[in-house]
């Protein structure tokens, strides 16, 4: 049984938005470095963590090929 070129594509996608992400963090670095040190800690591990949000989906569309799960559906 071959893979699905869904999950070449999700692998991809996945690593292409770790790098969006780490340049719109980035981008944000002068402004957060005049920030305190807590509240700097504080939004580097809340977005650090923010990214993980939009992979349940597209794990889920790299294996299923839906988006969302379905009335039949079981995680």
């Amino acid at each position: 049984m071959q893979p699905s070129w869904r999950r070449g594509a999700g692998i991809a996608a996945i690593l292409l938005l770790i790098v969006l992400w780490a340049v719109i963090v980035a981008s944000f670095s002068r402004m957060v470095g005049q920030w305190p040190v807590l509240v700097q800690a504080l939004f580097y591990l809340i977005v650090g963590i923010a990214w993980i949000a939009p992979l349940k989906p597209l794990l889920r569309w790299s294996q299923t090929g839906h988006w969302r799960q379905g009335p039949n559906v079981r995680d």
